[in-house]
């Protein structure tokens, strides 16, 4: 039975690994997979001629989203231009490509043509070329698509999954940020995302903030006073949840079967792990939009891109979780006003560059 879920796939940073990763995916597309992908034809085709493989995708432009669309296709953006490239190197005009490529796709799924939204790996020193006040993909998304409330980002491996009450922030400003009702949602939503993948009551091991979790308060009171009642209140309502647990043995509780996630405090206490464990088969999850966002774990590996080497692993695993995820609106549920608008949005597209990004440009050719 084909699955009719769609995924809108943004093409990543054209300096790195992301143009390959995407041609290798297409090139290779299994039965019930159905991609609608965001960016340059000119890029792909680099891209493939990266990862020595022939492409035999529709390539269409913006006018087809007023009708059904079958199967895989591109829709050419004429984003980048690959004599721009420079592989292996940030630059704006990379980040610039990639910033346009997420929107679309980010618009297109939230008009309910897409179930779900991919990406190759971007690269944010390259988007704030672009777009000086970037800082990652969640207050990109929250922006483009207005949302109520933020994102949080989860890391996915078969064997666990690590979401996180704080990202892309210093180090120093952790302890400031986490309190109880934040610590909280993020119980609830990682309960919510994973009984979507199939978990019927999670079992989540809470990671500890300070060493020894907080050695009753002689290294710090973080574990006692916030986390603590967090995981309190977690468990009056039903949730499987065990903590504060030290973050040096909590990794190894799960992998030894006793937890399906661990939530960490900040970004790193989680990714360590994750990517000791797998980082070739390692995805990042964006959850809270109503639909999932996906791309691989890693990120653009400048040092081999080009080399036509880059391993699919994650970003196979990224677009199964994305399917996996999605739920089961499909195109045929979008109405003309929708696709009117969708189509309106994307052939004006917002201005990146400094001081400018409350005005539009068009399309060429548009």
């Amino acid at each position: 039975m084909t699955d009719s879920r769609r995924i809108a796939m943004a093409l990543g940073d054209a300096g790195g690994i992301g143009l390959e990763l995407a041609a290798r995916v297409l090139s290779d597309a299994r039965e019930g997979t159905d991609i609608l992908v965001f960016g340059d034809r000119r890029a792909l085709e680099l891209g493939a001629r990266q990862a020595g493989v022939t492409l035999d995708l529709p390539v269409i432009g913006l006018d087809a989203l007023g009708g059904p669309i079958e199967g895989n296709a591109l829709i050419d953006l004429s984003t980048f231009d690959p004599n721009d490239a420079m592989i292996g190197t940030a630059t704006a005009s990379s980040g610039t490509a990639a910033l346009e490529n997420f929107r679309a796709a980010l618009l297109t799924a939230k008009a309910g043509l897409a179930d779900a939204v991919a990406f190759t790996p971007f690269n944010k020193a390259a988007m704030r070329m672009a777009k000086s006040d970037y800082v990652d993909e969640i207050g990109f998304v929250d922006a483009v698509l207005d949302a109520p409330r933020s994102g949080r980002e989860f890391n996915v491996l078969e064997e666990v999954w690590n979401a996180r009450v704080t990202s892309h922030i210093p180090l120093r400003d952790v302890a400031g940020i986490l309190n109880a009702d934040r610590i909280f949602d993020s119980l609830q939503l990682t309960v919510e995302v994973m009984q979507d993948a199939g978990f019927e009551r999670p079992r989540i091991g809470v990671a500890a903030l300070n060493p020894h979790a907080g050695d009753g308060r002689n290294f710090g009171t973080e574990d006692e006073d916030i986390i603590l009642p967090a995981v309190e209140r977690a468990r009056a309502h039903q949730m499987a949840v065990t903590g504060p647990v030290p973050s040096d043995t909590v990794f190894v509780r799960a992998l030894k079967g006793e937890f399906d996630a661990v939530l960490t405090m900040f970004h790193d206490q989680g990714q360590i792990a994750m990517k000791l464990i797998g980082f070739d088969r390692g995805v990042t999850l964006i959850a809270g939009y109503g639909f999932p966002i996906v791309t691989p774990a890693h990120g653009t590996a400048y040092d081999i891109a080009g080399q036509g080497i880059a391993d699919t692993g994650a970003t196979l695993a990224a677009l199964s979780l994305g399917r996996r995820l999605a739920g089961r609106t499909t195109q045929r549920g979008t109405d003309d006003a929708a696709r009117a608008d969708l189509r309106a949005a994307l052939t004006k597209r917002p201005d990146w560059a400094a001081g400018k990004t409350g005005t539009t440009k068009a399309i060429a050719g548009s």
